[in-house]
């Protein structure tokens, strides 16, 4: 097929990929303008933009993809489908109209739930044992279009939001190339999602990191799965931000005791008093630090039984 390709983050690199690799015509590549980085300020190049100057395909970067000539553009190259995967804008009518067989997106969960811009961290968040991948013909909404193939993919006991979006990322590749074969052979019937079964994945934030201890261990742990790599979830210790990497739920709690004192100090584990239950802490990084294990953080810093975080 011929195909222009949309998309900009590491989610979208694998399925530029497959496409590169399965012999579809890349007309072009669109992704979002650099953006700087750091102090410096210097500009970085998105990931997919790497991946397809790597591969030698033209790329094109919009401040705006509704402007009108670029839309020209795309008019002109003719293209039989747009494949669009985490690109950052939203597509109007007049573009979604241009391909033969329409624009179609990888949505990182199994449309109409969580439809939005988190689906893979809300996934882990909320305990999920089942998510996967969709491919939908897009429309003017927000992740509404018609459903055109699933895959399932079930989440490890202590999935992370990094690698399950790792996992989502090459189930992604290989579904779309499954689902332009069968949109060219004319085998595919989309099929139109349930709005009253539709769920919202909102967009993450630094502050929602912030461990509350009033909450039970088990959602505690889960959100730090779910929160890992990015934003991480935190609490403080001396007035100094301590991000909690690795965690496992203990017994209960003496109901005296107040949420988030510390109950236990050991070789390799911290345990501290939630709504219900223990969090056993197995890794940890404090503010300026880099990432470790508790033993050896212990190695350093003194903690006591008693000793209140938060």
């Amino acid at each position: 097929m011929k195909t222009v390709f949309m998309g900009t983050p590491d989610f979208a690199v694998e399925a530029l990929q497959a496409l590169y690799d399965n012999g579809h015509r890349i007309e072009l590549v669109v992704t979002q303008p650099d953006k700087p980085v750091g102090r410096s300020g210097k500009l970085k190049a998105p990931p997919v933009k790497e991946r397809a100057m790597g591969l030698g395909l033209t790329v094109e970067q919009p401040v705006k993809a509704s402007d009108p000539v670029f839309i020209k553009k795309i008019r002109d190259i003719d293209p039989d489908v747009i494949v669009v995967v985490a690109y950052g804008q939203i597509l109007k009518k007049e573009f979604l109209n241009i391909p033969k067989y329409g624009c179609v997106n990888i949505h990182a969960s199994l449309l109409p739930k969580y439809r939005g811009a988190a689906p893979i961290q809300w996934s882990v968040i909320n305990g999920d044992e089942m998510t996967g991948v969709t491919t939908m013909l897009m429309d003017e909404g927000v992740d509404t279009g018609d459903i055109l193939l699933t895959e399932k993919v079930r989440l490890a006991p202590k999935e992370t939001g990094g690698s399950l979006f790792d996992k989502l990322s090459r189930t992604g590749a290989e579904l779309i190339i499954r689902t332009l074969d069968e949109l060219e052979s004319g085998s595919i019937k989309p099929v139109s999602q349930d709005n009253e079964k539709a769920t919202h994945a909102g967009m993450l934030s630094k502050e929602m990191g912030r461990i509350d201890f009033n909450n039970d261990a088990l959602t505690l742990e889960r959100l730090i799965r779910g929160l890992n790599p990015w934003p991480g979830a935190y609490t403080y210790l001396d007035g100094k931000k301590l991000t909690l990497w690795d965690a496992d739920v203990g017994g209960v709690v003496d109901e005296a005791v107040e949420p988030g004192t510390l109950t236990g100090v050991g070789k390799d584990s911290i345990e501290i008093c939630c709504r219900d239950s223990v969090l056993i802490v197995k890794e940890l990084q404090l503010e300026g630090k880099k990432r470790m294990r508790v033993g050896d953080f212990l190695n350093g810093h003194k903690l006591t039984v008693g000793e209140k975080l938060g």
